[in-house]
């Protein structure tokens, strides 16, 4: 199962016992932005993503689309739609 990013600070932050503005100070990024990954803001900075999941030993990384699971390639561009005959 792949956990949703959103859930997956907020099960590793409060785990660890570690306030919002605790992520902020050990992962070098602000409070706003932590509490808009937390609020499932749809675009953050990548860099700034894998700043606060390096502190759980976590990065943000690609993962193959299957399109035999239900996935279409409807609306991608055609260069990314040739790559699922990999």
């Amino acid at each position: 199962m792949i956990m949703e990013l959103v859930e997956f600070v907020k099960y590793k932050r409060r785990y660890y016992g570690h306030k919002q503005q605790d992520l902020a100070d050990m992962s070098g990024v602000g409070l706003h932005f932590i509490r808009n990954m937390e609020q499932g803001k749809k675009s953050l900075q990548l860099d700034k993503v894998n700043q606060v999941l390096a502190v759980y030993k976590a990065e943000m990384a690609p993962i193959a689309i299957h399109l035999n699971q239900g996935r279409t390639t409807k609306g991608l561009p055609k260069k990314f739609k040739d790559l699922h005959r990999w």
